[in-house]
């Protein structure tokens, strides 16, 4: 009886860990549509930049935060950063490197954050120019990427909120 009751263990035991081997990887799965589509646009305005940045220093003045902004064009190139008052300097590089890494690949930093921490991507960590920090939005307008704000120097999600209210000035 003894011996019955071992194989029926065991033989339940690997049918459960069968039945969870044939679960789908998620990396396996083919979307129908293509995501993080957004088509990239015409360059942001230096006037339109300055404007984000102004909102998002603003918000973060409000708040006791000292930041880093800057703002990409469609391009990833650098069209204007603020660097507030007492904001460290490490985080100069961060919030420049947060803003492009966000039009680079059409999408906030927050996604590689996410990614990595809540669903063990790590291959993530092995794509060029990447952030796995919050704190990058890319600029919509008309449907068209045309840069995107960066913002370093606070906690990750105090980056993020002060990005999303200069994002705010274009992304309606």
């Amino acid at each position: 009886m003894t011996v019955r009751l071992r194989v029926a263990v065991l033989t339940a035991f690997l049918g459960v860990c069968g039945a969870a081997g044939a679960q789908q990887n998620p990396l396996d799965v083919i979307p129908d549509k293509m995501p993080n589509a957004t088509p990239y646009g015409a360059p942001i305005a230096l006037a339109r930049a300055q404007a984000a940045i102004a909102a998002a220093t603003a918000e973060a003045e409000k708040r006791g935060w000292a930041l880093n902004v800057a703002i990409f064009d469609s391009g990833a190139n650098l069209v204007a950063f603020e660097r507030m008052d007492g904001a460290q300097l490490g985080s100069i590089a961060i919030a420049q490197h947060k803003a492009r890494v966000a039009v680079k690949f059409r999408r906030p930093t927050k996604a590689f954050e996410e990614g990595i921490q809540k669903n063990d991507l790590k291959y993530q960590l092995t794509l060029d120019d990447i952030i796995a920090s919050r704190g990058g939005i890319p600029l919509i307008e008309d449907g068209k990427l045309i840069g995107a704000i960066g913002c370093s120097g606070g906690t990750g999600s105090q980056d993020e909120a002060a990005c999303m209210v200069g994002a705010a000035t274009i992304n309606k």
